[in-house]
């Protein structure tokens, strides 16, 4: 894939799938490494299937053969010498404690280090295909943060206000663009 909000909204959507209630994304930036954590609280992988997760030749999916998104994302980040871990807990190995926690580390200063991309589009996507799940969401720089919880949204919004509707969506989509301007803002500071 040629950013990795692409590779974020293929994985989320795969937590989305896992019934996940609760999905995590976060990104942390170094002036060197990108780190991006991705985890759930969806019904996981058993033990031979985390094994095969990452083998583009295995998928659970009945509409297609193969299954590229983590090994994907595991190519783009061992290509900049990163690496890429997946760990998960079966609903029925504990009902209690389960999902799964995907960790891809960049090195951003490599020739093969490809652009975030528009994480802000990607996030409305998720949240307009399923406003009933909560999302975190944090981008943490060496300037600042850009973050967005649903559930602090659903507090001040209340039960009978989606966050599918469009002013919703609108308004998500505004706030994380000005938390962005402002990092841009705060890094043009420092690199004067």
């Amino acid at each position: 894939m040629k950013e990795l909000s692409l590779n974020i909204l293929d994985i989320a959507e795969n937590s989305v799938k896992a019934r996940a209630k609760l999905i995590g994304i976060t990104l942390e930036e170094t002036e060197s490494t990108l780190l991006l954590t991705i985890t759930d609280n969806g019904c996981g992988m058993d033990r031979e299937t985390l094994a095969k997760v990452t083998d583009p030749f295995f998928t659970t999916r009945t509409t297609r053969p193969v299954g590229m998104g983590l090994s994907l994302l595991g190519l783009a980040a061992e290509q900049t010498g990163g690496w890429l871990r997946v760990q998960s807990v079966s609903e029925k190995d504990d009902p209690h404690n389960h999902g799964t926690k995907v960790e891809a580390m960049f090195h951003t200063q490599h020739i093969d280090f490809a652009p975030v991309g528009d994480v802000v589009a990607t996030l409305i996507t998720l949240i307009q295909g399923s406003p009933d799940i909560d999302f975190s969401y944090r981008h943490s720089t060496p300037t600042g943060s850009a973050e967005l919880e649903t559930a602090q949204l659903r507090e001040v919004l209340g039960s009978d206000i989606s966050l599918a509707e469009f002013e919703v969506l609108q308004w998500i989509e505004g706030n994380l663009r000005e938390q962005y301007a402002a990092l841009r803002g705060a890094d043009e500071i420092t690199d004067q």
